[in-house]
């Protein structure tokens, strides 16, 4: 029997990287692609148990006669995810454009909640820092809403950095957060996660495509759940595009926990179990009159519970 860590799961196989090298956090280039990872299936007892191996867990396997291997125990999680499908994830990488495509604040709000109802700790990474300047329609009022929303995330308590991967701008700060933890990178298709993977790790090389201007969008380039080592005890999962995500797993009455800002006015409120919408006495309602949370948050909040409540009546 031996230990490992998935980093790949791919066709029903589950690609296991051997303890020593898991501990050692080699990069990408040193381990090699698939070079040391062992091809496993999941034992029988896993699946009637109904337990799927995911990516990210550590496993206890048995190598078979043909060099392959066999999972036989999944080891206790710290966090699971379902979407996307990962397992042992401390940190998540939010990474949203400033421009092309043009920063969609409504669905970082929304990530910011499943992240939130996870338990993960949120990196907050604006990327193409360099197409404000020079964008067609730069101004001076746009880059001042700019800075507005990144002092905003600020504010709130979210680690945010801003990054351009074509000028190596913020780069090492976003190294050094994520050295020593499994991270997952998520966002809007077209943003450049891929082209933020490539600038931290050159010989990673990840596919990426150009922003379709008519439509506004970047196509998917990332097809299954993979994590890559950064050489510095880090992993990260780069992870399919989402334009949508639904709150399946969230009740109305837990979304204002969610909003990190609301959660100590909450506590306040003269009704437990204050939905903010049109209770009396409500301080979150109090501190959106008084300009002290933001009028594009709370609105936001108001669209998901809506959307929550429309969910629960068709089921």
């Amino acid at each position: 029997m031996a230990q490992g860590m998935i980093v790949k799961a791919l066709s029903g196989y589950y690609y296991v990287l051997p303890e020593n090298l898991v501990q050692r956090g080699e990069s990408q280039a040193e381990i090699g692609k698939d070079h040391n990872l062992i091809q496993c299936r999941g034992r029988g007892i896993l699946r009637k148990n109904k337990t799927s191996p995911l990516v990210g867990d550590r496993v206890i396997y048995e190598l078979t006669e043909n060099g392959e291997g066999m999972v036989d125990e999944i080891m206790p999680r710290s966090t699971e995810l379902i979407r996307p499908p990962i397992a042992n994830v401390s940190l998540a990488v939010l990474v949203f454009s400033l421009n092309e495509p043009a920063l969609n604040l409504q669905l970082l709000d929304k990530f910011l909640v499943h992240i939130e109802h996870a338990g993960l700790e949120t990196l907050i990474c604006f990327t193409k820092q360099d197409l404000i300047m020079s964008a067609e329609d730069s101004s001076a009022e746009f880059v001042s809403e700019t800075s507005k929303v990144y002092q905003l995330y600020k504010s709130m308590g979210y680690n945010v950095l801003t990054t351009s991967a074509l000028k190596q701008e913020g780069i090492e700060a976003v190294l050094d957060r994520l050295q020593g933890v499994i991270s997952v990178f998520s966002g809007q298709s077209g943003v450049g996660k891929s082209s933020l993977l490539n600038a931290m790790m050159p010989s990673l090389q990840l596919e990426t495509n150009i922003i379709s201007h008519k439509l506004g969008r970047g196509k998917h380039t990332t097809r299954h759940v993979e994590l890559i080592p950064l050489g510095n005890g880090g992993w990260v999962a780069d992870t399919p595009g989402f334009s949508q995500l639904d709150f399946l797993q969230l009740e109305a009455e837990e979304l204002s926990s969610c909003f990190i800002e609301f959660q100590a006015l909450s506590e306040g409120c003269k009704f437990r179990g204050c939905l903010h919408q049109n209770e009396p006495d409500c301080r979150v309602k109090d501190a959106l009159a008084l300009g002290t949370i933001a009028a594009s948050r709370y609105e936001h909040y108001i669209q998901f519970l809506v959307e929550i409540k429309e969910r629960k009546r068709r089921y």
